[in-house]
């Protein structure tokens, strides 16, 4: 039941959210056009729930092909990262089409962060209890890890460093969120994401 109903939520959200947004969608992907060559989405395969891929949505930040140079983005001025990018992860703006990942059941507003199959390829028989549920766009990681980026920044390796310290503390996080699913913890992780979006 819990499950249903949070689907349900998930649908009601994310078609909302959408039709609201929908000039957004279109100024964003106006700008992006004049801003560098290239699509306006980003699509990547990430796991989700019952370790299957997908494919994750989000507003192009990079210059085309920059995935082969690595998959963590590096501090906030990643040379990857165009001009409209920049921006657009500031504010997490880049995250939107996600949305669509909630309304077709790959994602929910709220559920551990997906990841690539190669990290995944290294959690541990605990760690992959985060597989259990469907994927989220946020969850309380996401609000601990809001400037994850220049965290990374500041590593002599950066991606060793994700594996050893960053990805185990984010599953900690993502565990508690398993762990203890509710409505209102729901709410209350979207409510601290907006406001960390805001004011961070």
């Amino acid at each position: 039941m819990r499950r249903l109903i949070k689907r349900l939520l998930d649908i009601v959200l994310s078609l909302s959210c959408i039709l609201f947004l929908l000039p957004v969608f279109a100024l964003v992907s106006l700008v992006i056009v004049l801003d560098s060559k290239g699509s306006i989405f980003y699509k990547q395969l990430r796991v989700g729930m019952n370790s299957q891929d997908f494919l994750i949505f989000k507003f192009r930040t990079m210059y085309p092909f920059s995935e082969k140079r690595g998959l963590l983005t590096i501090g906030e001025h990643d040379y990857r990262i165009t001009k409209v990018g920049f921006w657009l992860r500031r504010y997490k703006i880049d995250e939107l089409p996600q949305l669509f990942n909630v309304l077709i059941g790959d994602m929910s507003i709220v559920g551990p962060r997906p990841e690539v199959r190669k990290y995944v390829e290294l959690y541990d028989d605990e760690q992959l209890r985060v597989l259990t549920i469907k994927p989220g766009i946020t969850d309380w990681a996401s609000i601990a890890y809001s400037r994850e980026n220049e965290i990374l920044a500041g590593a002599n390796d950066p991606e060793k460093f994700y594996i050893q310290d960053v990805m185990p503390r984010k599953l900690e996080y993502n565990l508690k969120y398993v762990n203890d699913q509710s409505v209102w913890n729901d709410a209350l992780i979207i409510l601290l994401t907006i406001k960390k979006i805001i004011f961070n």
